[in-house]
């Protein structure tokens, strides 16, 4: 996003001047113009409507990877630390060259280059469902002998075959590797779809700013804005969707499948919605290659419309980033690190870029895991969980930043009263947010594994399995009709099961199982969590304290754009977003996916290794998951504090000056300073 009003380092500031008096000629004035003008990618309302679908479609693809990771994690073995770095690894390529859009955006054919740019993200989603294609069918524990497993998963005495149950099969020299394959393939994928995303915001950006009108560039832009918001909210409910759908749909029969998507075995068809994404960006792409480097640029009523002020501001704002525009890359190269320390030694500029880092990497960690917390803590299914957050937490948020942006507009705020609203819009999301850390479910009780009874034949339950020669690795979950789950029907010393379709019904004589002195029985899944009535309170805090913490993001935008030098806009712009790639989407995530793993107590094992987790301590979840949330908010909280002690001092001092001082050109400038637009938003 290196761009600026008046288009700074994005380019073509002096193109669009020269054009205009073509195009404001007469529309279509003899037969030889009226091709020209019926074209439409001369128009740049539909280089808009292009941008806006390419920018949904691109989103789609980053977002959705989100919605699917707690099944990516299920289907390859992943731990969260692992998928954490996965998802944040697309800023690794973003990061790299970001920097030097603002040198190459007025340099080369920016339409071009950002279909360019979708190609590779298209090839990114493209890349990222491959994994399904190269590996094998989905393999899981089972009850009922099929292609998938040789022998039953009931309780068998030593001698009967029950070595050859799946869970215990040799890890073969090809597993290891394959597994090792899937994470080289999808690391590449986001290493390809952050690169590919680093020309098409800022080109598209500085694009239309060059050649929409001034009256109609604001909301175009606006348009544009509005879909970053919104195309994550339709990934997760595209997630949703595929989700419902089986692992293998395209290689097993629909009735050998024996699980339904609430069995905690169950991996939806994760691979579905990237060729659907990828799918939709390589044809936003094709536009692309037929839009002109420079196009007339828009008039509005045969004139263009504007004060002469405002058009002598942004002329000024022009002429002072030309300089920039001419250097070459080495002289670029060294300006940066010039225009980096005079940005980052003023104190309000780094305070809200620290504030704006911790919403980030708040943020960054909820949207990645905030699907996998609800399904835990309040045993839903992962389609569920990606609709709640798609529906619910992403319009929430935008629902903030609009009432943020109206506010502002409203009220005309100045720096100082834009720093007071972060704080008190962050003041009442810490206030709503802090109940969260109460809200959900304790942990499941899982015989073996957080929990130990005594039967009613004198030993423990643990010790009644014994004779039935359970595999280690099993994980088949069953719940007890004593309200006990048991990791595999085998621990519970199930010897039968009642089978009806295909499916099952239920297990019986489980001797692990007692039921009033009498042997008990269970039924096929988890028992699951016993508080599904915190689920509405959770939700409707969680959206009320996000709406809240999003209404600091315009005020704290401005506040940005308003307390640097006008020339430094673009630069100031661009190691904003540097900076919160670095410091909050990139660690952000790994951070909260090591977090959530240290409160796994049972892990899957696959070649020896650890895999993805079986069950969580969901006190301990929920308590550094939603702490790390509420620790990044008090951080935001501080910085934007400071701001606001910051700004007030400094309109103390201006006011103490214009009181106190008797130089007539020292009180000029005091009250200038008090009263000057650039203290007004």
């Amino acid at each position: 996003m290196w761009f600026q009003v008046g288009k700074g380092l994005q380019g073509g500031q002096s193109r669009p001047d020269r054009m205009t008096s073509t195009a404001t000629k007469s529309s279509c004035p003899d037969r030889s113009r009226k091709a020209f003008c019926r074209n439409p990618f001369l128009s740049i309302k539909f280089f808009v409507f292009c941008h806006g679908l390419l920018q949904l479609s691109q989103l789609l693809v980053s977002s959705y990877l989100k919605s699917s990771i707690s099944t990516i994690e299920k289907r390859y073995g992943l731990s969260s630390k692992t998928s954490g770095l996965l998802a944040s690894f697309n800023e690794v390529g973003n990061t790299l060259l970001i920097v030097f859009m603002s040198y190459f955006g007025s340099r080369v054919h920016r339409p071009r280059f950002i279909g360019c740019g979708a190609i590779l993200v298209s090839l990114a989603g493209f890349l990222m469902s491959l994994p399904h294609f190269i590996t094998g069918p989905y393999e899981y524990d089972q009850s009922i002998a099929s292609v998938f497993s040789n022998t039953t998963d009931l309780c068998q005495p030593e001698g009967l075959g029950s070595s050859g149950n799946l869970s215990d099969s040799i890890c073969a020299p090809h597993t290891a590797r394959e597994n090792h394959e899937v994470l080289l393939v999808m690391f590449i994928a986001q290493v390809l779809l952050g690169i590919g995303g680093v020309p098409i915001q800022p080109f598209g950006i500085s694009y239309i700013d060059d050649f929409a009108s001034e009256r109609n560039s604001p909301l175009y832009l606006g348009i544009l804005f509005s879909l970053t918001v919104v195309g994550p909210g339709v990934g997760f409910m595209l997630g949703s969707g595929m989700l419902r759908f089986y692992v293998d749909i395209d290689k097993v029969a629909g009735d050998e499948v024996q699980l339904t998507n609430r069995d905690p075995r169950w991996v939806g068809a994760w691979w579905l919605g990237f060729l659907v994404a990828a799918s939709l960006v390589a044809v936003s792409a094709v536009p692309y290659f037929f839009f002109p480097r420079e196009m007339p640029k828009e008039v509005v009523s045969g004139k263009e419309i504007g004060s002469k002020k405002s058009k002598d501001v942004l002329r000024q704002l022009r002429s002072r980033s030309e300089d920039v525009q001419n250097l070459s890359l080495l002289q670029f190269i060294k300006y940066f690190p010039v225009v980096l320390l005079r940005n980052l030694r003023h104190p309000v500029y780094l305070l809200v870029v620290l504030a704006q880092v911790n919403l980030s990497a708040m943020v960054a960690g909820l949207a990645t895991f905030m699907g996998k917390f609800l399904e835990r803590q309040f045993s839903l299914t992962a389609s569920f969980a990606n609709m709640i957050i798609g529906s619910v937490n992403i319009p929430g948020a935008m629902v903030g930043i609009v009432v943020g942006g109206a506010i502002l507009k409203r009220f005309q705020m100045s720096l100082k009263q834009c720093s007071a609203m972060c704080v008190l819009g962050m003041l009442l999301c810490l206030i709503l947010a802090f109940p969260l850390v109460f809200l959900g479910c304790p942990t499941q009780k899982v015989s073996g594994v957080t929990y130990r009874e005594s039967s009613e034949y004198g030993h423990y339950a643990s010790e009644c399995n014994l004779h039935c020669n359970c595999p280690e690795k099993a994980y088949n979950p069953i719940c007890g009709s004593n309200g006990i789950e048991y990791i595999s029907p085998c621990y519970a010393g199930c010897g039968a099961v009642s089978i009806a379709n295909s499916s099952v019904l239920n297990y019986t004589n489980c001797i692990c199982i007692s039921e009033n002195g009498l042997v008990g029985s269970a039924k096929p899944g988890t028992c699951g969590t016993s508080c599904s009535h915190l689920l509405l309170p959770f939700v409707v805090l969680s959206c009320l304290a996000g709406i809240l913490a999003s209404t600091s993001h315009t005020p704290s935008f401005m506040l940005i754009l308003r307390s640097i030098q006008p020339e430094d806009k673009s630069f100031a712009v661009g190691i904003q977003f540097m900076l919160l790639r670095v410091l909050a989407w990139m660690p952000g995530p790994v951070l909260y996916g090591s977090a959530i793993d240290t409160t796994c107590i049972l892990w899957e094992k696959k070649c020896d290794r650890k895999a993805a987790c079986r069950y969580y301590d969901n006190n301990l979840f929920r308590q550094r998951y939603l702490g790390l949330q509420f620790f990044f908010e008090v951080g935001a909280f501080l910085c934007f504090v400071m701001v606001y002690v910051i700004l007030r001092r400094q309109e103390k001092d201006a006011s103490h000056v214009a009181e106190t001082t008797t130089d007539p050109e020292k009180k000029k400038l005091a009250e200038n300073s008090k009263k000057s637009p650039e203290s007004k938003v």
